[in-house]
């Protein structure tokens, strides 16, 4: 089993980010894994009826089935490596794992016509 997929499955096994966790997290991820758990912490995963969406610092991203909308997953990453995740892609598994996904029982598309 690979360090990514531990991470994974103690994460969903333990429901909580533990120092063993979180040190799984940045060893296999670095700063795009911390940047994850900042982003949990920070309430910052939004679930809406159409989307999963990160607040980052400059704009918000769509994260579906692994895939992000942010130009690091765009230009750097292959996505179909779960090894290779950017920090918002990271921060939705982190985020549904520890129940920590803010639900808007709403349409991001309406949303979005605000920002």
């Amino acid at each position: 089993m690979s360090e990514v997929e531990d991470w994974r499955e103690a994460l969903s096994t333990a429901g909580e980010l533990s120092g063993p966790i979180v040190d799984a997290i940045l060893s296999a991820h670095g700063d795009r894994g911390r940047r994850a758990i900042e982003a949990v912490s920070e309430e910052r995963v939004k679930q809406y009826r159409d989307f999963t969406v990160v607040v980052g610092h400059d704009d918000e991203y769509m994260v579906e089935d692994g895939g992000c909308t942010c130009k690091d997953a765009a230009y750097n990453l292959d996505t179909s490596d779960p090894s290779q995740r950017c920090w918002h892609a990271l921060a939705v598994e982190v985020a549904e794992r520890v129940g920590a996904v803010d639900h808007h029982d709403m349409w991001y598309s309406e949303v979005r016509e605000f920002l």
